[in-house]
């Protein structure tokens, strides 16, 4: 096979169809796709030549005896991954995958790839994680891959939907930070200039500010912790979904939780078909209300299965796994002690050792956390002081208290781990 040495220009040539909008009833119409060669054969008096774009893929059967010899040339000329335009005919075919194929006209050749490929994007030769990850680019062209990428954009798109459809606005906090939402042991320092500052590990304190103006608010975006734990649940920089809503407790919000869940399932079940079969999954929608349990509960629960855990104590991983096998689906642990949350959880009137807390569970993986908040200065003080932290550095936040702070509650969730 030769090589081209001359790239072919973009020019004039612009995409009239994806590969997915061209169909059998459009047997000779010309159409121009654009895409990257992910296979192709040479068999003698025929070129096949698998032709992917961000939709799918579509065959182009180039007959050497009936082409143009300079469509003929660049089509000898490709290898897998090259970028490429195709101008030509759209004929029915009982073999091509799709029952179409396209005769080409014209074929530019726009960018070439370097070989030997570090990995065959196909999957018919499987590479080690480390090969993927260093070859990201290529490895992002794998159907699989696609699918997560696409099935993510749903997810967030439905998200939204939700959240508008529930009169919740979207808001953008700070990620520059002077003071920690969550305490400072998982701060990533930055030099803000000659100040020290932090990147957000949370927009907890914001949102909760916000709710005095706007009510309900919600913010996706990227944030930042110094997580020690090397594990697949811990990242140092991830995507979290979060709300905050006023005149709210915690039951209020869990049910925001159930319900977005729901609308974000249909939403893939519906638009999403083809990922989930490429990635082998099926999806059904879950039923509401999702099961609560109180960390008593599930105290008991596991000492009943020999795992004895102190009162107070954070459930450990070979424990959640337990509650995973006697819960599958999604739940509720609710009602945690009042030391092991954050300082802006609110403590129950009646039992101040509890705390009006709810982790949100698949199987034995935390997918969001959340409660309602301390809406009294003082307590919130108190708060601070109980869990080692200096009332000062929050100076900024807790003037706050000083306009009307409303009863509020809210959550944050991890949307990998949701995905």
């Amino acid at each position: 096979m030769g090589t081209i040495l001359k790239l072919d220009p973009l020019g004039s040539w612009r995409r009239t169809h994806y590969s997915t909008e061209i169909t059998r009833d459009m047997d000779g119409e010309e159409v121009t796709i654009f895409g990257w060669v992910r296979d192709m054969r040479d068999l003698g008096g025929l070129i096949f030549i698998v032709i992917q774009d961000k939709e799918g893929s579509i065959q182009v059967t180039v007959p050497k005896g009936s082409v143009d010899r300079n469509v003929l040339e660049r089509a000898e000329s490709l290898k897998r991954q090259y970028c490429v335009g195709v101008r030509g005919v759209v004929r029915r075919s009982d073999v091509a995958s799709g029952g179409v194929e396209i005769i080409p006209r014209e074929l530019r050749v726009l960018s070439v790839a370097k070989h030997p490929l570090p990995l065959d994007v196909t999957g018919r030769i499987p590479a080690e994680l480390s090969v993927r990850l260093s070859a990201r680019v290529l490895d992002l062209r794998r159907p699989e891959n696609q699918a997560i990428f696409r099935i993510q954009h749903v997810v967030l798109s439905a998200m939204r939907e939700y959240f508008s459809m529930n009169g919740f606005l979207e808001v953008f906090t700070p990620k520059i930070i002077t003071a920690a939402a969550e305490g400072g042991a998982t701060l990533f320092p930055v030099q803000y200039f000659d100040r020290q500052a932090f990147l957000a590990q949370s927009p907890q304190l914001y949102k909760e500010e916000l709710t005095i103006s706007f009510e309900k608010v919600y913010e996706i975006a990227t944030y930042f912790r110094a997580e020690p734990s090397h594990t697949r649940r811990h990242l140092s920089e991830f995507i979290s979904v979060d709300i905050e809503e006023a005149f709210a407790t915690a039951d209020d919000v869990m049910k925001h939780l159930e319900g977005m869940t729901v609308h974000v399932f249909k939403a893939v079940k519906n638009k999403c078909e083809k990922e989930l079969k490429t990635l082998n999954r099926r999806l059904d929608i879950p039923r509401t209300p999702f099961p609560r349990f109180t960390y008593d509960h599930v105290l008991e629960e596991l000492a009943e299965r020999g795992i004895k855990l102190e009162w107070g104590e954070d459930i450990p991983t070979q424990a959640l796994r337990t509650l995973g096998e006697l819960h599958p689906g999604f739940y509720f642990i609710t009602e945690w002690p009042t030391a092991s949350k954050p300082f802006y959880i609110k403590p129950k009137d009646d039992k101040p050792e509890v705390c009006e807390s709810f982790d949100f569970m698949y199987e034995w993986v935390e997918l969001a956390s959340g409660g309602t908040r301390v809406h009294d200065k003082e307590l919130r003080i108190k708060r601070l002081k109980d869990q080692g932290l200096n009332p000062k550095s929050f100076e900024p936040h807790l003037k706050a208290f000083d306009y009307g702070m409303r009863p509020h509650a809210g959550w944050g969730l991890g949307l990998s781990r949701f995905m």
